[in-house]
């Protein structure tokens, strides 16, 4: 994968996959402490101790059509890579935590990549799940909560069209 938002995505996606209706993703670049920390919670299925124990190997999925499983094994040489770390804690029928943390200057940690595009494609591909996204940069702070934006929209062929444009103005109010 080019970059972290890819990273998210397949990690949130997989969280859908899992039966979430909620998926918190919170991305804090600490530039003071020199630290890129991605955080992916959700209240999905959870995962069973064995395949906690294989979630690393790239040879191991859950996915019956699939041989391999790449995402989070990608994910922690990633994090690794750039001095860092991840660490996942899952519970059956509660939920799973991923938290992937960076050394923000280090000269390979992938780029953030397009967050408002991953963001864009998780709240439209996903309807019937709801999405809570924080990203802090230094001072600047922008969040949003799709049970919030969704006042006032029904889930019908005006939905796609109204969310993009909530998210591309909390972009804009905010970083990017």
């Amino acid at each position: 994968m080019e970059d972290i938002s890819l990273h998210i995505l397949d990690i949130a996606e997989n969280s859908v996959r899992a039966g979430a209706s909620l998926v918190k993703i919170q991305i804090d670049e600490d530039l003071k402490n020199d630290q890129l920390v991605v955080r992916i919670e959700d209240n999905g299925q959870g995962m069973k101790e064995q395949e906690l124990e294989n979630s690393l190997n790239p040879f191991f999925t859950t996915k019956k059509d699939k041989k391999i499983g790449l995402g989070l094994s990608l994910f922690h040489d990633a994090a690794r890579i750039a001095g860092g770390n991840l660490e996942i804690t899952t519970r059956e029928n509660w939920g799973t935590k991923i938290k992937a943390v960076f050394q923000h200057s280090h000269i390979d940690r992938k780029p953030l990549g397009s967050i408002k595009n991953t963001i864009e494609i998780l709240v439209i591909g996903n309807s019937h799940v709801d999405f809570i996204y924080k990203h802090r940069k230094g001072e600047e702070k922008i969040a949003f909560d799709t049970r919030k934006l969704r006042d006032g929209i029904e889930a019908d062929s005006l939905y796609p069209a109204v969310m993009i444009k909530k998210i591309q103005q909390l972009f804009i109010n905010g970083h990017k």
